[in-house]
């Protein structure tokens, strides 16, 4: 088990009666920048496809289930469905999806890609995989694998502590 000085936790400062957090020492910190660094990246590519980074994510989302609920999309996707609810307007403005309400529960609407948003697929998949690639220049498979599974842990920790 990790101590709390090796993940960044407080550490005496020389006047021994305060305590210093410092951002680039805060997994939360650093997760955000490296997201922030990822969705940078991967935005220049997709944009001359007319598509946002917050479209790719339900692109994304759809690509692998088709005809999710809008709540299931905004729970994949972990976005309020406010938010989720103006993105599939853009999205649906662009052809990309399209709203079937549900046969079986009436309140339920169904979002479904069309052909045009099945056909970014494998446009915009290899831009993602490019990024990715990117970020892991000069790191090792073995050293990816170590990373995936210390997120992994880390996020069901987190999802854990939320319950």
């Amino acid at each position: 088990m990790a101590k709390s000085s090796d993940v960044g936790a407080p550490a005496a400062t020389s006047d021994g009666d305060r305590l210093e957090f410092l951002p680039e020492n805060s997994l939360g910190y650093l997760f955000r920048d490296i997201h922030r660094a990822f969705s940078r990246v991967l935005q220049t590519r997709i944009a001359a496809h007319g598509v946002t980074i917050g479209q790719w994510y339900f692109l994304r989302a759809l690509w692998e289930e088709d005809g999710l609920t809008q709540r299931e999309l905004s729970q994949r996707v972990g976005m309020m469905e406010p938010t989720t609810v103006t993105a599939l307007n853009g999205m649906e403005k662009r052809g990309y999806v399209k709203r079937v309400r549900n046969t079986t529960d009436r309140r339920k609407v169904n979002i479904y890609l069309t052909d045009l948003g099945h056909s970014l697929r494998p446009k915009l998949l290899p831009f993602a995989m490019e990024t990715n690639e990117m970020a892991a220049t000069g790191v090792t498979a073995k050293e990816i694998e170590k990373v995936r599974q210390v997120l992994r842990h880390m996020k069901k920790n987190l999802e854990d502590a939320g319950h």
